[in-house]
C-alpha cells in the first residue's frame, strides 16, 4: 500500500490584508439596480406608501439580544501535497458574541474559533504555538470560495451561540437583532437582520422617495423581497447627518413566512428600540448605523481574536517546521 504524500505548508509573506476585497466600490457611489422580485403591497398598498411612526402602545420586550461576529485572515497559506501545484488556503480567526440589553448592556456569550480553509482534502491543519487551526474544507480554491467557507463557519458559530443562550435563558418576549442579513439564520425565533450598508437599490422611485422622506424613528411599510432567497424587509431612519444621502438609513429583514401581524410587530419594535441605540460620530466612525451594543461587542471580539502579528509569526514558524516534499 502506497503511503500518502506528506503535507507541508508555506505562509505567504504578503500582509493578509492586501489582495482581498470583501466588498466592491460602486462607480460614482451610486447604488446598483436590483433584480429582486418585490411585493410592495404587503403591509400598505404601494400607491399609499408613507413614512410610518411606531405605535407607542406596542409592548416592548424584556430583553433585546444583539448577535454579531468578526473574522480575520491571519495568514495566506499554500498547502503542498500530492498535487503538482500547491493549493491556496487562508488561516483565519473568527469570533461570535451576544449582547443582552435589559436596562444595561452586557456581553453574555462569546465563542472564538480558528481554521485553515482550503480545498486541499489532504490538509490536516496547523498548530501555531498555543493556537490551533484545524483544516476546514472549502468547495474550491478561489478566494471567494475560501471566504465563503469562512463566512459559513462564522454563521454557524453565531447560530449555535444564540441557540445555546436561549436554551439556558428561555424567554417568550425577547428580540434578537442580528448584525447583517438574516440568510442562514432565518430559522431563529423572534429575530431580525440588521443591514447598515447599502449597495443595491431595491425599491422603485416612488417608494424610494418615501425612504428619503423618513424622519428619525420612522420606517417604511414592510415589503416582500425575493432574490436567491425570500424575506420580508423594511427601511428605518436613525438619527442622521443633514445633506448626506441615506444617512442613518438601515434596512431590516425577517423571515418571509411570518404572519403579517408579526411582521408589523417586529417592524414596530425596531422603530421604537433601535434609534435610541444609534452611535455618535466622535465615538464610532460608522455612526449612527453601527449601534452602540454592536460596536462594543465588535471591539471585544476583535480583542479576543488575539494579536494578529504574533499569530502570523507563529504560523510562519509552524509552516517552516513542516517537512517539505522533495523538490518543493
Amino acid at each position: 500500500m502506497t503511503a500518502p504524500a506528506p503535507v507541508s505548508y508555506a505562509v505567504d509573506p504578503w500582509d493578509p490584508g492586501y489582495g482581498v476585497a470583501f466588498g466592491e466600490e460602486l462607480d460614482g457611489g451610486a447604488l446598483e439596480e436590483s433584480t429582486a422580485e418585490l411585493n410592495l403591497d404587503l403591509e400598505v398598498p404601494a400607491a399609499r406608501w408613507r413614512p410610518l411612526d411606531p405605535d407607542p402602545a406596542l409592548p416592548l420586550p424584556g430583553t433585546v439580544l444583539f448577535l454579531d461576529g468578526v473574522r480575520r485572515i491571519d495568514a495566506r497559506v499554500w498547502v503542498h501535497g500530492a498535487r503538482p501545484q500547491p493549493a491556496p488556503g487562508i488561516a483565519a480567526s473568527y469570533a461570535a458574541g451576544v449582547v443582552a440589553c435589559d436596562g444595561a448592556a452586557r456581553i453574555i456569550a462569546v465563542s472564538v474559533e480558528r481554521g485553515l480553509f482550503t480545498a486541499a482534502a489532504e490538509a490536516a491543519g496547523i498548530t501555531a504555538g498555543r493556537a490551533s487551526y484545524p483544516a476546514r474544507l472549502a468547495e474550491g480554491p478561489a478566494p471567494d470560495q475560501l471566504s465563503l467557507a469562512l463566512q459559513q463557519r462564522l454563521t454557524a458559530a453565531e447560530v449555535q451561540l444564540a441557540l445555546g443562550y436561549r436554551a439556558q435563558h428561555p424567554a417568550a418576549d425577547d428580540l434578537l437583532v442580528i448584525d447583517g442579513p438574516l440568510r442562514g439564520r432565518s430559522h431563529l425565533d423572534r429575530a431580525v437582520g440588521y443591514i447598515k450598508t447599502h449597495h443595491i437599490s431595491y425599491l422603485p422611485a416612488g417608494q424610494a422617495a418615501v425612504v428619503a422622506a423618513l424622519r428619525p424613528g420612522q420606517r417604511t411599510p414592510a415589503f416582500a423581497m425575493g432574490t436567491s432567497w425570500r424575506r420580508t424587509s423594511w427601511y428605518l431612519q436613525l438619527p442622521r447627518t443633514r445633506g448626506v444621502p441615506w444617512s442613518g438609513v438601515v434596512r431590516l429583514e425577517c423571515p418571509a413566512d411570518l404572519p403579517a401581524a408579526e411582521v408589523t410587530r417586529l417592524a414596530g419594535l425596531t422603530a421604537r428600540l433601535l434609534p435610541r441605540l444609534a452611535s455618535v460620530p466622535h465615538k464610532d466612525p460608522r455612526a449612527p448605523q453601527n449601534l452602540v451594543p454592536i460596536g462594543g461587542l465588535e471591539r471585544e471580539l476583535r480583542h479576543r481574536l488575539g494579536d494578529r502579528h504574533l499569530l502570523y509569526r507563529a504560523l510562519r514558524a509552524a509552516a517552516a517546521a513542516t517537512p517539505r516534499p522533495p523538490g518543493r
